[in-house]
């Protein structure tokens, strides 16, 4: 056993840029494991930047400088995005809340629902199992309910929090893009000298995340948009707190849009019941998903290399478990980067024999 890894070892890790690329790739991956909560506005900046780089170097090739083409674009998006957060916040706020107080109605009314399944249905469903499943249901109602208020008393510090993303953030992605060949040559200045492999990665992955950043952005809104135009031509209520829900599920590939099924099929049955216009609304719903996996991820991630649905998922849990929210939404680019690697340490060991007949021939 000790020979066939010491054999793998010298057969993957025996080319110095290998070893350089594994070493980075361990330094990054301590750095965030650590100091992952810590550099949290350090990785939103660094989004927003990836966001924003397109249009500032647009600006800069028209002949405008750096330096100004990064205030007017931050300018301006500073100003959209507050725009849109008061026009949006605000009643999206208030739908929340008026959810929470008619939640307990439409958990009794969903409770009564389940509890006549047995009747309609005796042969397949028992009464005594429905009543153990509704008990163990409202037994972790109770305790969520209990977790809301015990979190309620945190409130402060996810405020001086909120804060502090308001005021470091603009001036990280201000100096970000800025000085971008600035920074970008001081890391190149701490990299060991033989980084081939480790240059060969971060030029794929560079292409590959501002590829997603940007698309993952426009996805959220077109879907999020379609979504509450849709609920709101057919009267659903809280349509544009679903939608803003359904445009934010697409931060979590397939799993996001199972489970943002269940808020919009429990208000449309606590609206209308099982009638003709909560098929209508579902079937309108189940459009608008096919459309986005059909038509709308193709065409914004056509660049992206394509990972097969089970690795997509695996990657979203298992990142998702070591960094949460961030950890879902850099999923797909994650998942890209480890393939990468085993792309370059494949391709430096081929690389390696071939390198190895033209040495001996040297020699002889």
């Amino acid at each position: 056993m000790l020979e066939v890894f010491s054999n793998w070892y010298k057969q993957k890790f025996s080319d110095p840029a290998s070893v350089a690329l594994l070493l980075f790739l361990l330094a990054t991956f301590a750095v965030f494991v650590f100091w992952g909560e810590m550099l949290a506005p350090v990785l939103v900046a660094i989004v927003v930047a990836y966001l924003l780089e397109w249009p500032v170097s647009k600006l800069v090739r028209t002949g405008l400088g750096r330096t100004w083409a990064t205030t007017l674009i931050l300018i301006l998006f500073t100003g959209l995005s507050a725009l849109a957060l008061v026009g949006l916040l605000p009643v999206v706020w208030r739908q929340a809340i008026n959810l929470l107080i008619e939640l307990p109605q439409i958990w009794s009314e969903a409770q009564i629902w389940l509890s006549s399944l047995p009747d309609k249905y005796p042969g397949f469903l028992v009464q005594s199992d429905i009543n153990n499943a509704l008990k163990g249901v409202n037994e972790r109602v109770v305790g969520l309910g209990e977790d809301i208020i015990s979190a309620s008393f945190s409130s402060i510090v996810s405020i001086v929090a909120l804060l502090i993303y308001l005021i470091l953030v603009p001036l990280m992605v201000f100096f970000m893009l800025k000085d971008k060949h600035e920074l970008l040559t001081n890391i190149s200045n701490i990299m060991p000298r033989d980084r081939r492999l480790v240059k060969q990665v971060s030029l794929e992955m560079n292409s590959q995340i501002i590829n997603y950043i940007r698309g993952k952005v426009l996805e959220i809104l077109i879907v999020g948009t379609m979504s509450t135009i849709t609920f709101a031509l057919m009267d659903l209520r809280y349509s544009l707190l679903l939608g803003v829900l359904v445009g934010f599920s697409v931060l979590i590939p397939y799993i996001g849009a199972a489970v943002v099924t269940f808020p919009v099929a429990a208000v449309a049955l606590f609206q209308w019941g099982v009638t003709p216009p909560f098929w209508y609304l579902m079937v309108a719903y189940g459009i608008i998903q096919a459309l986005d996996g059909n038509l709308i991820v193709p065409i914004l991630f056509s660049e992206a290399v394509s990972l097969h649905p089970v690795y997509i998922i695996i990657a979203v849990l298992f990142f998702g478990g070591l960094w949460g929210f961030w950890g879902v939404f850099f999923a797909i680019p994650l998942a890209t980067l480890v393939k990468a690697l085993l792309n370059a340490w494949s391709g430096s060991n081929e690389s390696i024999q071939s390198q190895e007949p033209a040495k001996l021939t040297e020699q002889v």
